[in-house]
């Protein structure tokens, strides 16, 4: 009777260690289980990015196979900020999604094997909800939009730090150290903000201001209008920066303004260089991250295996299991960077 009392006791434990271990396999991959009661995706969402520390990623598209840079980007983050969540939120997800393990793309089976990145749906009416954007989604005519991938682009990454807080980076930045900023914007040039980098805490009035203006001057055929040049005026608004001196960053009232060095080292312009051969590489000692201005990249260029380009030392570097597993050699390389994903 013993031994059969000690075969149930350890029978019951080892069923509450594979339920746990389905739970937490559960709220990596969004595959519900029945071991235990699975939390709704809003739920989980909430919990993970309460505490306002979380790095976030857009996907706008419906794609659901993220090109080797969308992993660089997320897997480097990852790296560089272990104890931090990092949400990848892509539209083509939704809540009833079910990839078979046999039919995951290799990029979200990388993804989903990190610890701390996470996968959620991307649903912009919730999103939205309250908030200034939601009567401008809820009106907008969205067959009639002609960068609708951008413009929905621009507003869900204001909603998403607003109601959250933490950093928002484009899916074409490499992350190579922390960012030690809590509120603040990235120069791509002297008194130009970009939109491709930013942090603030939950419930920041910028981004409020951000959102309002963004409704009142709303004007999708005019590229950037509520992308860069939205933060820029806002920014113009909110304490008139000057110019930047060596390379020190500006401050404004609750708000630090980042030097161009700090995101931007190569600028767009010379976008080509991260797929040359360096004689000396960079160091890149006065950048947080590196943006790679893939919307520049019409021509297809990729990073290629053995290439010694300066984007191939990257990846190997700052996303190796990227590069690992998804870089291929020059016979199978030629679409491998390319993608419809966040500017």
């Amino acid at each position: 009777m013993d031994v059969l009392k000690g075969l149930q006791l350890s029978l019951s434990v080892i069923l509450l260690l594979a339920c746990g271990f389905l739970y937490q396999l559960s709220l990596k991959s969004n595959r519900l289980f029945s071991c235990l009661p699975p939390f709704k995706s809003q739920q989980r969402l909430e919990a993970l990015l309460s505490h306002g520390r979380s790095i976030v990623f857009l996907e706008t598209s419906e794609r659901t196979d993220p090109p080797p840079m969308v992993s660089c980007a997320v897997e480097s983050a990852a790296k560089i900020y272990p104890g931090q969540p990092v949400a990848f939120f892509m539209k083509g997800l939704n809540n009833s999604t079910q990839l078979p393990s046999n039919a995951t793309p290799p990029a979200l089976s990388l993804l989903s094997a990190i610890d701390n990145v996470f996968l959620f749906p991307l649903d912009m009416r919730t999103l939205f909800e309250d908030t200034p954007l939601f009567s401008w989604y809820t009106r907008v005519n969205v067959s009639a939009e002609r960068n609708w991938l951008h413009v929905s682009s621009d507003a869900a990454r204001l909603a998403v730090i607003w109601k959250y807080g933490g950093i928002y980076m484009d899916t074409d930045v490499i992350s190579i150290r922390p960012i030690p900023e809590e509120n603040f914007l990235a120069a791509q040039a002297s008194q130009y903000s970009s939109n491709g980098v930013f942090g603030f805490r939950a419930r920041h009035p910028f981004l409020w201001g951000c959102m309002e203006n963004f409704v009142e001057h709303y004007n999708s055929d005019i590229w950037g209008q509520q992308g860069p040049a939205l933060l820029t005026r806002m920014l113009k608004l909110w304490c008139r920066p000057g110019d930047f001196q060596e390379l020190r960053d500006l401050q404004c009232p609750n708000v630090s303004f980042l030097h161009p060095q700090r995101f931007y080292p190569i600028s767009y312009p010379e976008w080509r260089r991260y797929y040359e051969v360096w004689d000396t590489e960079p160091s890149f000692n006065d950048s947080y991250a590196l943006h790679l201005w893939n919307h520049m990249n019409q021509e297809g260029r990729a990073v290629v295996r053995g290439s010694r380009t300066l984007l191939e030392n990257l990846y190997r570097k700052h996303c190796p299991r990227t590069y690992r597993d998804l870089i291929q050699g020059p016979e199978g390389s030629a679409t491998r960077g390319l993608g419809p994903g966040n500017k």
